[in-house]
């Protein structure tokens, strides 16, 4: 009966911790396959280039409206349009481009319809780069981008980096929780390690959600203003963003019920023990009935008979009760 219901009290955590270990797994798995259309859908970020493709592109006045109405004053209206026409020219480009975890997917709009048609290899460490990914990395180009655009995709590229080894921590940990809450059954001890490599899991996944989430809005408020000037639109993602604060959830609800688990739900029967294992010795009630010789160390003996008596001579025997006395025989009534 201890068992089970110190099973039962971890059943809980258990299945939180696995939950939150599969939500992980998906955010990782983000934009890491053209063919899977779930895969697909789990992005941080969406850089859409269909409007540079678009023969109605922005005139240089509105342009330079553009560019006024958010402060930009590192480049011209010429620059954005060269860039524009550069961009244009370029056969390459994809209608739009997908930002995961691992990698990118790219694909084309058709009908307001997006389609990916391919992925980038899984990478550690990963970060967008558009001039890298695009083919851009001549000079001429990025004298023709605004001084912040460096400044923006260099803290991008170092918190894409802290942020992939949160989440890889996290996972890791994660993973290291469920195979110590098995020990949880055993033991409050083993609900106590288990709890906090719960907390470890839970801290890093919280801290790399939140990473996930500020870098990616701070990138498209800051530098989507600029972009905009060029016909790219930059849009964040839903899927990506629900699976990882669904393992935070989880994470945290299964801290809670492992911290619980310590305190509460005891692997021991209360019935699978004696009084003698407690040290405690039970007291005699008033006006009852004991007989004597039943827990003598000698076994059933007749009356009169007494373990403090030393054993008598060889040949010789203590004599015997009457006939009527014999058998069990009872101390008389206690009165204190």
């Amino acid at each position: 009966m201890g068992k089970a219901s110190r099973i039962a009290c971890i059943f809980t955590p258990g299945v939180l911790t696995i939950a939150a270990l599969i939500s992980i797994i998906f955010v990782g798995l983000g934009c890491t396959k053209a063919s899977s259309s779930t895969l697909n859908d789990l992005y941080f970020l969406r850089v859409d280039l269909q409007n540079i493709s678009n023969s109605n592109t922005k005139t240089a006045s509105e342009v330079e409206n553009i560019l006024n109405e958010h402060g930009i004053t590192s480049v011209s209206a010429s620059q954005v349009s060269d860039l524009i026409k550069k961009l244009q020219d370029d056969s390459t480009l994809k209608d739009f481009y997908d930002i995961g975890l691992l990698g990118y997917c790219e694909g084309d709009i058709t009908d307001n319809k997006y389609t990916v048609t391919s992925c980038s290899k899984p990478k550690a460490e990963f970060y967008f780069n558009p001039l890298t990914i695009w083919g851009l990395n001549s000079t001429t180009i990025k004298d023709e981008l605004p001084d912040d655009y460096d400044k923006i995709i260099n803290i991008y590229k170092n918190v894409s980096k802290w942020m992939y080894i949160a989440y890889l921590i996290a996972f890791i940990v994660t993973i290291v929780e469920i195979v110590v809450g098995f020990f949880a059954i055993c033991s409050r001890w083993g609900s106590c390690v288990t709890t906090i490599v719960a907390f470890v899991g839970f801290l890093f996944t919280a801290a790399a959600s939140i990473t996930a989430t500020v870098i990616f809005s701070v990138f498209r408020g800051s530098l989507g203003k600029t972009l905009d000037a060029y016909g790219i639109s930059l849009s964040l993602g839903k899927n990506a963003y629900i699976a990882t604060w669904f393992a935070v959830a989880f994470s945290l609800g299964a801290l809670v019920f492992w911290t619980f688990s310590v305190c509460c739900c005891s692997g021991r029967s209360p019935y699978n023990h004696k009084n003698k294992d407690r040290g405690l010795i039970a007291e005699k009630a008033p006006y009852t009935y004991e007989p004597i010789g039943g827990q003598q160390p000698y076994g059933n003996q007749p009356y009169g008979y007494h373990t403090s008596y030393p054993p008598p001579p060889p040949g010789e025997s203590y004599p015997m009760a009457p006939a009527h006395h014999q058998g069990e025989a009872y101390e008389p009534f206690r009165h204190s």
